[in-house]
C-alpha cells in the first residue's frame, strides 16, 4: 500500500490526456516520443494514456505494453478489448505502449517501472530478453501479467498469463491439412515476425511434418504478419514458375496478400479447386472467405483477454489467490466445407 500511495503521489503531479479507444488519435503521453502508435520500423515505442489521473478516488496503476494495433485485425480487435477494460470508470489508469521491436517493449517495461505502476501487462514481441528487466519490475513491487503470448522467462516473475496456444494452433492446422490427403504437398509458407511466439507456434507444426511427411516448402519467408509483403513473396515464386498448390499464411493479412497474388495470375484457389489457402486469427472478414469457399481453413486466435486479466487484478487487490498460473484461451479451426454465418457472425472479429 505504501508503494501504491508513492505511486499515485508522482501520477498526481503528471498531466496526462484522455485517450479515445478505437481508431481517433491521442494525445501523447509523458512517456509518448510522438502520437502516433508504432510500427516495425519506429525508433521507439509510442504510448498513450487511457484515464484521467484526476479523477476522485484511488485508481490501479497499469502499465500495458502490446504490439502495434496497426499489425492485424487480431491486434486491433486485442487493443480495443484492453482500452474498453482499463478505463477509469472501471478502476484503472492505464497507459498504453506499442511496439514490434522486443528492444523498444523493454525501453517501454523500464519507463513503466520508473513511473511505478501497480501492473505491467505485457504482450512481448519477442519471447526472449525479458528475464532482467521483469526482476526489475519484482524488485520494485510490480506485478506482470502476460498476455496472448508467452516469453521465455522464469514463471516465478510473473503473476499469470492469459495466453493463446500457439503449438496447439499450429497442429490444427496441421492436422487438418494432412487430413485432405494430397498427393504432393508443395507449401508456401508465410511466416509471421521470426521470434514471437505466434510464429514459433505456427511454424513449429508445419516444420515438423514437412520434416515426417515429406512435404515440400517451395518457400518459407517472413512477411511480418505484411499483406503487401506476402504478396511480393508469392508474386515472385509464380514468376519463378515453380509449382505449388498450398499457401500456409501465419495470419489472415498474409493470407490475403498471398489471394491477391494468385488472382493476379488468375490462379484458381479454395475448395475444389488449384490452391489450397490457410490463414490464422479469424478476423469475420477472413471467414466470409471461407464461407464463399475461397479459401480452404481458418485457426482461430482468441483476442479478448481483458476480462481475465481484471479479475486477476481484482482477485490480486482483494488479498486473493489465483487459482491458475496459467489460462489458455480456448480456441479453434474453421473449414470452408462445414463452416456456418452463425460461426461468422459469433467468431468473426
Amino acid at each position: 500500500m505504501k508503494r501504491k500511495l508513492m505511486a499515485l503521489a508522482m501520477a498526481a503531479a503528471m498531466v496526462i490526456g484522455l485517450t479515445a479507444c478505437g481508431s481517433g488519435s491521442a494525445p501523447a503521453s509523458s512517456t509518448a516520443s510522438t502520437d502516433t502508435e508504432s510500427t516495425s520500423d519506429s525508433a521507439s515505442a509510442s504510448t498513450d494514456t487511457a484515464a484521467d489521473t484526476s479523477a476522485s478516488g484511488e485508481l490501479i496503476k497499469v502499465g500495458i505494453i502490446n504490439n502495434d494495433p496497426n499489425e492485424s485485425g487480431y491486434r486491433t480487435a486485442n487493443d480495443k478489448d484492453l482500452k474498453a477494460m482499463f478505463t477509469a470508470e472501471n478502476g484503472y489508469e492505464a497507459s498504453f505502449a506499442y511496439s514490434l521491436k522486443n528492444d523498444e517493449q523493454i525501453t517501454a517495461a523500464q519507463k513503466f517501472i520508473q513511473d511505478g505502476v501497480d501492473y505491467l501487462l505485457l504482450s512481448a514481441a519477442d519471447t526472449a530478453g525479458w528475464d532482467s528487466v521483469l526482476k526489475d519490475a519484482q524488485d520494485a513491487g510490480i506485478r506482470v501479467i502476460l498476455f496472448d503470448r508467452t516469453i521465455d522467462a522464469d514463471a516465478s516473475l510473473y503473476e499469470a498469463s492469459i495466453v493463446s496456444d500457439m503449438a496447439k494452433e499450429g497442429q490444427t492446422a496441421v492436422d487438418w491439412l494432412k487430413g485432405q490427403g494430397l498427393s504432393e504437398y508443395k507449401i508456401i509458407h508465410l511466416q509471421g515476425v521470426m521470434g514471437s511466439a505466434a510464429q514459433q507456434g505456427r511454424s513449429g507444426a508445419l516444420d515438423e511434418a514437412v520434416a515426417s511427411d515429406g512435404w515440400t516448402l517451395v518457400t518459407q519467408q517472413t512477411a511480418e504478419w505484411n499483406a503487401e509483403k506476402a504478396q511480393q513473396i508469392v508474386q515472385s515464386v509464380i514468376d519463378s514458375g515453380e509449382s505449388f498448390n498450398v499457401i500456409y499464411a501465419e495470419n489472415d493479412d498474409m493470407a490475403k496478400g498471398a489471394v491477391a497474388a494468385l488472382d493476379k495470375a488468375n490462379i484458381s484457389h479454395g475448395v475444389g479447386k488449384d490452391v489450397i489457402v490457410m490463414g490464422f486469427d479469424c478476423n469475420k472478414w477472413a471467414l466470409e472467405e471461407l464461407l464463399n469457399q475461397n479459401w480452404n481453413y481458418d485457426g482461430q486466435c482468441n483476442p479478448f483477454q481483458a476480462s481475465y486479466i481484471d479479475d486477476i487484478i481484482k482477485t490480486l487487490e482483494s488479498g486473493g489467490t489465483i487459482s491458475e498460473k496459467t489460462i489458455i484461451m480456448e480456441e479453434k479451426g474453421f473449414d470452408a466445407a462445414s463452416i456456418t454465418q452463425e460461426d461468422v457472425d459469433k467468431y468473426g472479429i
